[in-house]
């Protein structure tokens, strides 16, 4: 008995997984753009690249980020190889930018080493306005220093990055979350507070008051947010280090001019966080609620969890690329590469079609961009693809011209032309306005 194989709907067939899209035209260049800007912003700020794969073993992400957080428990897409392994396709950049320092034996340059990376991250995550289950994100880290300076550094290149890409009046919402030590206590306070309040907390928050109570804190729930309202302030239960930290963070950022807000209930979503943590949201636009576009932490424990033989103090911040990109006040950057050609190229006749890449390749190294349709034969059907274009000048090269190693340049406007030798082509186009 033989059965038919099921075909699939066409339109399970062409979609695009849900939560991911395609980035076409010129959605493609506003995300070049901002990332030669960043890029440029981060190297002055004297951070160099790194690129981590998007697939780690799962083991990285689950040792870092920890039980109870939303990446964890419903988020991370994970994975088994034909070969056994299980792994992730990394939900966030930090757990592998340390692994890599770790791997590498970074520790033993001089310290601290500054990375920025660029790249997709993926979480199964319900999609809506700025939130993607394949989002892109531009992240700084600075390993190897506990010095509240490398946080406001690397607080004060966010903001620069921002605020070139058309941001205006960000404020920084900023807390610390202190050492190991006062987490511990202050974890114990909290949680015999939720205990007290156990029946107004959401279902999903008496989860969480099991594996991980600071999460209550960043809860969405109105009632739960109602309770956080007394709940105890972590930064009251600093010790001395930790105190002294977060007042020199506060002091530089004062001194930069840089508006902040301390906001006890911030925690961020992932266990590794020490010391500063921060979010800065989209500038508010009526009837719209504010996305966070960037966020970040100290993570000095972050080493030791990953095998490290000591500790490796460090500080990272990740920028939402979509969130950013989306916004009304983004400023669309063209990309250095980006040039919109003022020429286009036609050819008529089989020698000029075969020489007529020589040809692109002389204006290629004069960094003269054309536009062109060397699969179409037709003078006419050329020139009507020009005009649609909407290009100045066209470059015109026949049976004749390749005879003679001459184009045509036309102006499209005032339709007048002259024939100019191969040899001074780039000169004499780089001469027109």
């Amino acid at each position: 008995m033989s059965t038919k194989p099921t075909t699939p709907k066409k339109s399970q067939e062409l979609a695009s997984p849900k939560g991911m899209r395609d980035i076409i035209g010129d959605d493609y260049y506003k995300f070049q753009g901002f990332f030669e800007k960043a890029q440029e912003i981060a190297v002055y700020y004297g951070f160099s690249p790194i690129a981590t794969p998007i697939l780690e073993h799962e083991d990285t992400f689950m040792t870092s980020i920890g039980a109870g957080t939303d990446i964890i428990d419903k988020e991370m897409y994970s994975l088994k190889t034909k070969g056994g392994d299980q792994l992730a396709m990394r939900p966030e950049g930090t757990a592998g930018v340390m692994r890599a320092y770790i791997e590498h034996g970074m520790q033993s340059l001089p310290q601290p080493l500054l990375f920025y990376y660029y790249g997709p991250m993926f979480r199964h995550d319900k999609p809506q306005r700025g939130r993607y289950r394949q989002l892109h994100q531009f992240g700084l880290e600075a390993i190897g220093s506990e010095k509240s300076i490398i946080d406001a550094l690397l607080i004060k290149t966010t903001i620069a990055i921002l605020e070139e890409s058309g941001a205006k009046d960000l404020v920084v919402q900023i807390n610390s979350m202190g050492d190991k030590e006062d987490r511990v206590s202050y974890t114990r306070e909290l949680t015999n507070y939720y205990k007290k309040h156990i029946s107004e907390l959401s279902a999903l928050d008496q989860e969480r008051l099991k594996v991980n109570p600071l999460r209550i804190l960043d809860s969405k729930d109105p009632g739960t947010i109602a309770v956080n309202q007394g709940a105890p302030d972590i930064v009251s239960h600093l010790g001395a280090a930790a105190k002294k930290h977060f007042k020199e963070v506060l002091e530089a950022l004062d001194e930069m001019g840089i508006s902040y807000e301390i906001n006890k209930n911030l925690v961020r979503g992932l266990s590794y966080y020490t010391r500063t943590v921060f979010e800065i949201q989209e500038p508010e636009q009526e009837g719209i609620e504010p996305l966070t576009i960037a966020a970040g932490g100290r993570y000095d424990l972050l080493a030791r969890q990953l095998g490290a033989k000591k500790d490796a103090p460090a500080m990272g911040v990740g920028i939402g690329v979509d969130r950013v990109i989306e916004t009304s006040w983004f400023k669309d950057l063209s990309p250095r590469i980006m040039k919109k050609p003022k020429v286009y190229f036609i050819q008529v006749g089989l020698d000029a079609k075969l020489k007529s890449l020589n040809v692109i390749e002389i204006l290629r190294k004069a960094h003269i961009p054309v536009m062109q349709a060397l699969s179409k034969d037709s003078l006419s059907a050329q020139l009507a693809v020009a005009e649609k274009a909407g290009v100045p000048y066209t470059i015109i090269f026949g049976q004749k011209e390749a005879m003679e190693h001459s184009v045509i340049v036309r102006n499209m406007d005032t339709r007048s032309q002259d024939n100019v030798p191969i040899a001074e082509l780039h000169t004499y186009l780089k001469s027109l306005k």
